[in-house]
């Protein structure tokens, strides 16, 4: 079976000419260093999946001479540097390598499996005769992340090797795949859908999207486009029908699954102000490791920014040569250019989203760099930069769709709304310097970085004030009481995690009603020197909207951040819940009481079996022993977690089949988290992979539950199959 061959003619590139190109090789020239330069081989190998290297290397094995296509990602730190020898040759590379790229992320969840499966039989054929010896079956076995009884392995391998030359080709290795990938549970389920007939008929498959998955809009309508879109069998689509096939292809498609397919678009209404929506932000995102000696770089900002961040952070300092440049003042992290960081920005802003970006300046910089700044964000930014106030918009925040396209500044301003003193104001004024390296109160951190002097007033330019329109910074002077004027609308202040925390035990309901017309920004305490995260759902709970994490860090804050705003397509902004948009609420997330947001909800959570599970530890021997926590993620009352039993040597098809019950009291706050671990009685379990969803967007039903790495990105073809259900 050629997958590559398949690749081509499934896709219409048979005779496409860069793929051709790559197919045929070229030399290149491998670069490391100014001085280290080598000319190798390169060429696209048959299956259109990996690359192979020529290289002078005499103790190289065929496969570290191999890489798979799979491994480029347009923002991995580790880069391979080629020159081609001509321009031709380049674009033919270039081209071709993001045609297989954009045409894999294209491909069916089956056009994966069987992309997957060649991948792992090409590293198991260690002779490269296309055939395979029970010794190579037993690697392919290994690379699948399966370990098989030798004895059922053996039994599986004599079925299949009709030919009986011991070993297995072709349709044999075919039809042992087959056997591997057969699913009794998807059996179990179409039986339960079908009755006794070998295919569902549209009236059947209607009666399975109601009473199973509880489809709002189950009807004929919607079966005969899931028959149309997921059904392999052209016989069977004439008929109206779906096969157990279709059935599987419908299950690991996007309408099978955890996640609403309705959710993966803009749904939700964009006209409301600002200060209703969370949005997506990120803290001193030019860092790409550590808050103390970490490298500073642009590809942070083009990375958050391609996350659907819609709030960066800009710390800005003098800098040589009278050009301002961006780190973290009084410690030895690298430095960038101001104007460097601000056309990543321009290229990158509206990427991923038209909704606007909040840019959110610490400005350090002399009156002379600060017009330099000025200058820069008028000329890179140009018409994108919001410069001056919205027509009408005069008493509250304007909505993300008013700012479509648009870049706003968060910043120190001189004066209110409109500039001070009209035309003719002052060219600048001293205004209090807004510091988070103020902030590093532990004395641990403090003898770690540069000697910081005691200064708090900065002198502000006109120029920078002027570009300030709807966030002005702020100190927080407390929550607005009768009779007080409080903050103006377009004021906003920033709070430490610990100083947000303190107001949500004190005055959670003050805070929730603050932030109905305000915007709020929370960041991490100034102890977290190794970018650690806090957990963003306390503050969200309390209606805060600009919840700065470090992007950079992996792990389960952001894991539940990505979660929080893969919701409403993943544009970077999520409208609140009512009860926290409505200026006379009465909740308080830390004490509950009855109100519109009390809503009991029983969450049962069957986890029936795992799929293809990537291995974590790379030993060639080492198989994962998969586990499943669920945890709820909400109000202190919803939070809870319960774990499956551990599946030993099976990252393959582990079956668990155990059911969870939960109770949640506020459903519009809750995530749910679904986390598979590696299981090690000796240390700390390993990640393998994780999904949080919020659970307004959970579906009921048989689902697969697609699984993110470490980092967020999509694991090929990891899955967990669960069946979900959520009653009053």
């Amino acid at each position: 079976m050629d997958s590559g061959r398949d690749f081509l003619t499934l896709h219409g590139l048979q005779d496409d000419e860069d793929l051709q190109a790559l197919l045929k090789g070229s030399q290149l020239l491998k670069v490391k260093s100014s001085s280290w330069r080598r000319e190798r081989f390169y060429k696209l190998q048959e299956d259109c999946k990996t690359i192979w290297q020529e290289s002078r290397k005499v103790m190289r094995t065929p496969e570290s001479q191999l890489f798979s296509i799979e491994d480029i990602q347009e923002d991995q730190r580790n880069t391979l540097d080629l020159i081609a020898p001509s321009p031709a040759d380049a674009q033919h590379w270039v081209l071709g390598l993001r045609k297989i790229i954009h045409h894999s992320g294209s491909m069916d969840q089956r056009q994966k499996l069987r992309h997957w499966i060649h991948s792992c039989l090409r590293k198991a054929d260690k002779n490269k005769d296309n055939k395979m010896s029970f010794k190579e079956l037993q690697n392919f076995l290994k690379e699948l992340n399966i370990q098989v009884d030798d004895s059922y392995a053996r039994k599986i391998f004599r079925e299949c090797d009709r030919s009986q030359t011991d070993s297995l080709e072709d349709e044999e290795i075919e039809a042992f795949y087959k056997m591997l990938t057969q699913r009794v549970e998807i059996d179990r389920t179409f039986a339960e859908a079908a009755g006794s007939g070998e295919t569902l008929s549209v009236d059947q498959l209607v009666t399975f999207l109601q009473h199973q998955q509880r489809e709002e809009a189950a009807g004929p309508a919607l079966a005969l486009s899931l028959i149309e879109r997921y059904e392999p069998s052209e016989t069977a689509k004439a008929q109206r029908q779906m096969t157990k096939d279709g059935f599987l292809m419908y299950l690991l498609s996007a309408d099978g699954s955890a996640f609403s397919l309705a959710h993966r678009r803009v749904y939700q209404d964009m006209g409301q102000p600002l200060s209703h929506y969370l949005v997506s932000s990120s803290h001193n995102t030019y860092l790409l490791e550590d808050q103390l000696a970490g490298p500073s770089s642009t590809e942070a900002y083009i990375r958050a920014l391609c996350k659907g961040c819609r709030c960066l952070e800009l710390d800005c300092w003098d800098g040589p040569n009278q050009e301002p440049i961006i780190y973290h003042g009084y410690t030895f992290t690298s430095k960038i250019l101001f104007c460097d960081v601000l056309r990543a920005i321009r290229d990158y802003a509206f990427k991923a989203s038209p909704y606007p970006v909040i840019l959110s300046l610490e400005n350090h910089c002399t009156l002379e760099q600060q017009r330099v700044m000025a200058r820069h964000l008028q000329a890179i930014l140009g018409p994108m930069l919001l410069n001056r106030q919205l027509d009408g918009v005069t008493n509250s925040l304007p909505s993300p769709e008013q700012l479509k396209g648009k870049i706003l500044l968060k910043g120190k301003k001189l004066g209110g709304l409109l500039p001070p003193g009209g035309e003719g104001g002052p060219e600048a004024a001293v205004v209090s310097d807004e510091d988070e390296a103020a902030e590093m109160e532990d004395e641990a951190v403090r003898s770690r970085v540069q000697h910081k002097p005691k200064e708090d007033k900065l002198r502000l330019a006109q120029e920078l004030s002027d570009m300030v329109i709807y966030c002005k910074s702020i100190h927080f002077e407390g929550f607005a009481s009768p009779g007080t004027p409080g903050q103006a609308f377009y004021e906003m202040a920033s709070f430490s995690e610990n100083r947000a925390l303190r107001l949500l035990q004190e005055s959670g309901n003050g805070f929730v009603r603050h932030n109905v017309g305000h915007l709020s920004r929370i960041y991490p305490a100034g102890w977290r020197t190794d970018s650690s995260n806090y957990s963003p759902v306390e503050m969200w709970n309390g209606g805060c909207q600009i919840v700065a994490l470090n992007f950079q860090t992996p792990g389960p804050e952001m894991d539940v951040y990505q979660g929080r705003f893969q919701d409403n397509g993943a544009c970077g902004y999520v409208l609140k819940p009512a009860f926290l948009r409505d200026p006379n609420a009465t909740f308080n997330p830390r004490a509950l009481a009855q109100g519109p947001w009390w809503a009991r909800k029983r969450l049962n959570i069957r986890v029936i079996s795992g799929q293809q599970l990537p291995k974590v530890n790379k030993n060639k021997n080492s198989i994962v022993d998969p586990k499943v926590t669920v945890e709820i993620h909400g109000v202190s009352r919803d939070v809870a977690s319960r774990q499956t039993a551990v599946i030993t040597n099976n990252g393959f098809n582990p079956w668990w089949d155990t059911e969870f019950a939960f109770e949640v009291v506020v459903p519009d706050l809750a995530l749910v988290r679904f986390l598979v671990e590696d299981y090690d009685a000796s240390s700390k379990n390993d990640f393998i992979g994780q999904s949080t969803i919020p659970l307004n967007s959970l579906k009921q039903g048989y689902r697969h539950v697609h699984l993110l790495s470490k980092n967020g990105d999509q694991h090929p073809s990891a899955t967990l199959f669960v069946k979900i259900s959520l009653q009053e």
